[in-house]
């Protein structure tokens, strides 16, 4: 698509949080992963909202966040997790560097049939927050708070080997 690498990724802007564990299955954030894999600074960003809201808002944040890189590079490849409220931009109360929440499980699954007679499955909603505390994404937006969280690829549970490692032997 392009004769060469870009300069950065920017993944969204999602209409939608993608915070806690949500991050694991989001498709804006696995597009800035890609970038990320390739070597690339890259950023998912996302409105906290499901109602079309404040994209301005979201729209200034990923400037302010370009500018910021442009006037000083990282020097290692980076995947920021971004989150930004849904009110207008002079309510923001700042940005937070923040680490993954929690949640709860989510809703139950609805079983529903379609009018052609197919039987459907419509996932439930995500849960309330689990772990909102202090330096979490939860806790950043509750306050009005940009949050961003720098995230990495390696899901290896390393405290888990030696224990599957026996498991397997016997």
């Amino acid at each position: 698509m392009l004769d060469g690498l870009p300069d950065m990724v920017i993944s969204g802007i999602n209409d939608g949080a993608n915070m806690g564990d949500d991050t694991i299955y989001s498709g804006t954030v696995a597009a800035a992963t890609e970038g990320f894999l390739l070597g690339l600074p890259s950023i998912a960003v996302s409105l906290v909202s499901m109602s079309r809201g404040n994209f301005p808002t979201a729209a200034r944040v990923v400037l302010e966040l370009v500018k910021r890189f442009m006037e000083n590079r990282f020097h290692i490849p980076i995947l920021l997790n971004v989150n930004v409220p849904d009110i207008p931009y002079e309510e923001l109360q700042g940005m937070d560097v923040t680490r993954l929440g929690r949640r709860h499980k989510a809703e139950p699954v609805i079983k529903y049939r379609t009018p052609r007679g197919e039987t459907v499955y419509w996932v439930g909603a995500a849960g309330a927050a689990q772990d909102a505390s202090e330096g979490t994404d939860f806790f950043a937006l509750q306050h009005n708070r940009v949050s961003v969280t720098p995230l990495q690829i390696d899901l290896t549970r390393y405290d888990q080997i030696g224990y599957v490692k026996n498991w397997l032997a016997l």
